[in-house]
């Protein structure tokens, strides 16, 4: 089934916690679990094995539903995908605010980053960014894309957020270069299939906020 490309705004819903997420287009408790169900299946499936790759007949075979249960639910493959990568976007925001949580300096925060990135990285079925593969595979959607680039957004900003924690002199420019190290990190493990480039990656984003000149304290 093609993807849908009609020019319709896209919008990330606010992170919140696994408990309070509302999945997509439903309307009941009933409706949410199975909502939910053909989600993760999906989800694993386009995942580990790329979204053109994985048809609408696959999905209602693994999730062992009906045609009309899944569009009941999703009025189209595009539908879903974009439930994914919603639901991609919270649960990798949720991770940095679980990380953030553990550790109260900036440079911790930093290094746990990408220690969580790493543990995920030792997985063998771990691909890389979800958001990068869905362009690739569907830079024609435009809802796709504009999603992506709003998750992307939301990765700089809180890695500005931490630049500017750690007290640098220029956290615009820092946060860039720390953006940088991050999806170059999941873009060579993508290729590679190891989770070394994190911890390269780890050692260059500490080295930058370390050597950063700092901000003036205040008199």
């Amino acid at each position: 089934m093609s993807l849908e490309t009609e020019p319709e705004p896209v919008h990330l819903r606010p992170t919140q916690t696994r408990q309070a997420r509302k999945p997509p287009m439903t309307t009941s408790p009933a409706k949410s679990a199975v909502a939910d169900h053909i989600l993760r299946v999906a989800g694993a499936l386009f995942f580990r094995e790329g979204i053109r790759a994985v048809g609408i007949d696959r999905i209602i075979g693994e999730a062992d539903i009906a045609k009309a249960t899944l569009y009941r639910h999703f009025s189209s493959k595009e539908d879903l995908v974009l439930a994914y990568l919603q639901d991609r976007h919270e649960r990798v925001m949720e991770g940095l605010a679980a990380s953030a949580a553990e550790h109260s300096g900036a440079r911790e925060r930093l290094a746990a980053i990408f220690d969580r990135l790493a543990e995920k990285a030792e997985d063998k079925a771990f691909r890389g960014c979800a958001f990068a593969l869905a362009v690739a595979e569907h830079g024609d959607s435009e809802k796709i894309v504009a999603l992506a680039r709003l998750h992307k957004q939301a990765m700089a900003e809180a890695l500005l957020a931490l630049a500017r924690d750690a007290g640098v002199a220029e956290p615009q420019a820092i946060g860039r270069h720390l953006v940088l190290l991050y999806d170059g990190a999941l873009a060579r493990r993508a290729v590679l299939g190891t989770p070394q480039p994190m911890h390269d990656a780890k050692d260059a984003a500490l080295a930058l906020i370390d050597g950063a000149p700092k901000r003036p304290s205040p008199v």
